[in-house]
């Protein structure tokens, strides 16, 4: 089914800025490439969101880089594979004073290096770092997010 949905790019990046979990922590999927090798998300400066310092909601900043691989992920390696968040760790550099922003890529290079780690049903676990800056290019945190891939049962050998 996901599969399916994932032929429609920009039907997912409309979904998901309706999906409540980002809709309303102020997060936005700004670009979504046809191909999914790019993503930019940003997160709003919104009053909804702000922390007791009045910057950006930490919870929020890491929100919006949850779903971005693992969905770039499974577009490019089909219904084959399991594509899961293994595990994450935020660096908050500076605090968040105004909408924030991130971009994702994919290269070419990675898919193959997953495809070539995963073929004989092995689990492999690519790490992939996300950097969100303010509306001035000053970094504000540094996301580390580990995945999970492996072909499914009835792909390996």
């Amino acid at each position: 089914m996901m599969q399916k949905l994932l032929k429609f790019p920009k039907l997912i990046r409309r979904g998901m800025n309706i999906w409540p979990p980002f809709r309303y922590s102020g997060i936005k999927i700004i670009e979504l490439s046809a191909d999914y090798r790019k993503t930019i998300i940003e997160l709003k400066f919104k009053k909804f969101n702000l922390n007791a310092n009045r910057t950006q909601y930490g919870g929020s900043i890491f929100s919006m880089t949850d779903p971005v691989y693992s969905l770039m992920l499974m577009a490019n390696l089909g219904d084959k594979y399991h594509v899961w968040d293994k595990s994450a760790h935020i660096d908050f550099i500076s605090p968040g004073q105004s909408s924030l922003y991130t971009q994702a890529e994919l290269s070419q290079q990675v898919i193959d290096e997953i495809v070539e780690r995963t073929k004989d049903g092995e689990k492999y676990f690519p790490v992939f770092i996300l950097e969100v800056f303010d509306t001035q290019g000053k970094l504000v945190a540094r996301v580390e997010r580990t995945l999970y891939v492996r072909l499914k049962a009835k792909y390996r050998p």
